[in-house]
């Protein structure tokens, strides 16, 4: 298991900061290399939840697993990017490890308040191994959480949502083959994934601007987070690990 302290394994175990997947996947696309590659080689948005099970085993594996699963869980992402132009790329694969710390701690804070000092730079740390454990070098992960924030500062400006951006979150974010349960808390989650995203980028790809409404959804999450037992949030991340080890004794 990883060596993280317990308080980085509680919150890298709470499933809900899944709630903030949709806009982690919007500011990737808004990287024209890897709109590009997701358009011209995945098929993510018309399986949405295969992708979703996909990143988050890996994201597990890494942060939470054994040294066997988090092998698997690299394995098959390298596998997968092999198929993807330009997914080996230091700057595309610096940018989507960026967007997934961004959004677990962006999550966090709104659900739950700010993350203490410590906490706060173990998840930086910690976050930097989800890129470094495939192709990103290892001198290409920010320093600290002041030098995260000015490469995003950086960043957000030069992020531009193109064609290949807006045809898959059409796609994505009509959800035509998603189960039925998905589909009815689609408002609810482009409400929440609008209070995410920097304003600009939400106008682009035609997300809702409803101060009112978002601020209501994210107190229901808030709400629904804190009264959920622990054990059930982190149900996820020990099912999901499972599947991985399942997997390897399968073969």
């Amino acid at each position: 298991m990883s060596d993280h302290s317990e308080a980085f394994r509680r919150y890298a175990a709470d499933s809900s900061l899944v709630l903030g997947g949709l806009a982690a996947i919007l500011l990737q696309l808004a990287h024209p290399v890897v709109a590009r590659g997701v358009a011209q080689s995945s098929s993510f948005a018309r399986d949405p939840l295969s992708r979703l099970r996909r990143t988050l085993a890996y994201v597990y594996a890494v942060h939470l697993g054994s040294p066997q699963q988090r092998v698997i869980a690299v394995q098959h992402v390298d596998s997968a990017h092999a198929r993807v132009a330009g997914a080996r790329d230091a700057g595309p694969q610096l940018w989507v490890t960026a967007t997934l710390a961004h959004t677990g701690v962006q999550v966090h804070e709104l659900l739950y308040g700010p993350l203490a000092a410590d906490l706060a730079a173990e998840t930086h740390a910690a976050s930097g191994e989800l890129g470094m454990s495939l192709q990103l070098p290892a001198n290409a992960w920010p320093a600290d959480r002041a030098a995260f924030d000015r490469y995003w500062d950086a960043t957000l400006p030069t992020l531009e949502v193109g064609d290949d951006a807006r045809a898959v979150a059409a796609e994505l974010l009509a959800a035509r083959a998603a189960p039925w349960w998905l589909r009815l808390a689609l408002p609810a989650a482009r409400e929440f994934t609008a209070v995410l995203l920097p304003p600009r980028l939400r106008d682009a790809y035609g997300l809702p601007d409803h101060p009112r409404r978002g601020r209501a959804v994210v107190q229901v999450a808030r709400v629904l987070a804190r009264v959920m037992p622990r054990r059930l949030r982190e149900l996820p991340s020990r099912r999901l690990l499972d599947t991985l080890t399942d997997g390897a004794a399968g073969r």
